[in-house]
């Protein structure tokens, strides 16, 4: 038996016995200047791109991005369904002020 804490609907806290049984929301990527979520890699590769990163090609098991004005290089999973969080935030970090992570029920998206 694992115990953690967690914050119910009316914002105490409390004791969880099996904290497995409430998994994480998932969380979206939100292009900032747009508001919009990016619901596919090639909605980020057109917002990525407009920022001077280009795709690289060399890797076929990943999609890759460098911009040539710095060392950083994003590297992601083929497939979008393996996009999670952690991906998210090494986007979010080399794009300050330009992609931010958010849970998808505290935010309102712009309807497009």
């Amino acid at each position: 038996m694992s115990l953690a804490c967690r914050y119910g609907q009316t914002s105490i806290l409390r004791l969880v016995d099996n904290p497995r049984d409430y998994p994480a929301a998932k969380r979206v990527l939100v292009h900032v200047p747009s508001n919009e979520v990016i619901t596919s890699y090639s909605d980020l590769e057109k917002k990525l791109s407009s920022l001077g990163w280009e795709r690289y090609y060399d890797d076929p098991d990943r999609i890759q991005f460098h911009k040539r004005s710095t060392i950083h290089l994003i590297s992601l999973p083929k497939d979008f369904n393996k996009f999670n969080s952690i991906h998210m935030y090494d986007i979010v970090v080399k794009n300050r002020n330009t992609f931010e992570v958010k849970n998808p029920n505290t935010f309102e998206v712009k309807n497009v």
